[in-house]
């Protein structure tokens, strides 16, 4: 094992177990040219954490233990596996919900490992060196606790790079590594009741967001008698929850015709289901298009509700600047467009855009709009998303739901 030294002032936040440590903070590593698992102390040699150190990664150590009697290895991966799945128990008997997240990154002590249960599937999105070198041991563990159909793992594409990964689809049946066919079948589930399909091995990270559960529930409060714009709708999961909730229309604006297409599956298969009003699909109109652009086209007034759920615009700090205009652009034309008195619904998933930061760029969008907003309701991730308080950037979805007066 690995023995690194901090340098004397930089292990604060390491003791207060924010889970990152990057080059600038080590004073020496026992051996630079090995990778995996390290014992990291303090200059005056006091134990801080176990880690995972590989200097090929953008965050050269990883920190996932505080407790000097564990055992740094395999079967301390597997416990906290195992501690991170206990810490779900609740959700596994939700009775009109089989789609949760499993293992959320650093905030489970799992760096780059996001892991979320789809009915009988687990998908698992990897974006880390040590997620890549780990995941036949994590899928195991998954496998023994909870015994899937199948384990799907998918390297995400904004960190492959990144981390010097392959981006690939891995596949794991009863604790092992297998080859599966192209043709596998869609994973069905429910959320809230709705039923959804997250097509294998494609799409948008694992296929379904289930961050936005709370949130999608949360707008059906507002929609009823409504006309409904679902900007960057991906499959629709806003659309059927605004149906459900007695929308009279919704119009979907997406980039992805396939995403679009699978919207109109979801629709039928859950007018079939009897979730929705057998005529629902009769109430949305589907749109490939830039929804930057698509926006400023629409009539003022015409829709008295909006859902704005545009992926990350700022996938690093670097890109915060311009993310920042764009998060402005976005909602005050919409806060313009609305009709008197209607609702939007705004999100950013982008970590690098504080809480804060979000709420004031609201603000000055309304003031460039020349409108009066109120906030409804403040909006985050769901609580199988969890963020530690030692590690805020675990906090990546931001949402409100205003009003415009």
């Amino acid at each position: 094992m690995l023995t690194i030294r901090l340098n004397e002032g930089k292990d604060k936040a390491a003791r207060r177990h924010h889970p990152w440590v990057f080059s600038g903070a080590i004073e020496s590593v026992s051996d630079t040219a090995a990778k995996g698992w390290a014992r990291v102390i303090s200059y005056d040699d006091s134990f801080i954490a176990y880690g995972w150190y590989d200097s090929k990664s953008h965050i050269v150590l990883h920190l996932l233990s505080w407790d000097e009697k564990d055992e740094a290895g395999d079967e301390l991966l597997r416990k906290i596996v195992r501690a991170a799945v206990k810490r779900r128990k609740d959700f596994f008997s939700l009775p009109d919900t089989t789609a949760f997240r499993l293992i959320h990154g650093d905030a489970d002590n799992l760096p780059g490992v996001a892991a979320d249960a789809y009915g009988k599937e687990i998908r698992i999105i990897v974006s880390s060196r040590f997620a890549d070198d780990n995941l036949p041991i994590i899928s195991s563990e998954l496998d023994a606790m909870l015994h899937p159909s199948i384990i799907e793992a998918v390297t995400d594409r904004q960190f492959a790079s990144l981390e010097g990964i392959s981006e690939r689809v891995r596949h794991f049946r009863a604790g092992k590594e297998t080859k599966e066919s192209e043709e596998r079948e869609n994973a069905r589930f429910i959320e809230s009741g709705i039923w959804f399909e997250a097509a294998p091995g494609r799409g948008q990270k694992s296929g379904f967001y289930c961050d936005q559960r709370d949130n999608r529930n949360a707008i059906e409060k507002y929609v009823a008698g409504k006309k409904v714009l679902d900007l960057f709708s991906y499959t629709g999961g806003f659309t059927l929850h605004a149906l459900r909730a007695g929308a009279i229309s919704v119009d979907a604006v997406d980039s992805s015709e396939s995403a679009l297409r699978h919207l109109l599956y979801q629709i039928h298969l859950n007018e079939d289901k009897g979730v929705i009003a057998p005529s629902s699909r009769d109430k949305v109109t589907i749109t490939e298009a830039n929804a930057f652009e698509f926006i400023r086209t629409v009539d003022t007034g015409k829709y008295g509700m909006m859902i704005l759920d545009p992926p990350k615009l700022a996938k690093t700090k670097s890109g915060l600047e311009n993310a920042l205009k764009a998060y402005k652009d976005l909602n005050r034309i919409a806060m313009m467009k609305i009709a008197s008195g209607g609702i939007i619904a705004t999100f950013s998933c982008s970590g690098a855009l504080t809480r804060e930061d979000f709420r004031k760029v609201l603000s000055w969008a309304a003031a460039d709009a020349h409108k009066d907003v109120e906030i409804l309701k403040v909006l985050s991730q769901g609580e199988d998303h969890p963020i530690p308080l030692a590690f805020p950037e675990s906090e990546y979805l931001k949402g409100f739901i205003l009003r415009v007066r």
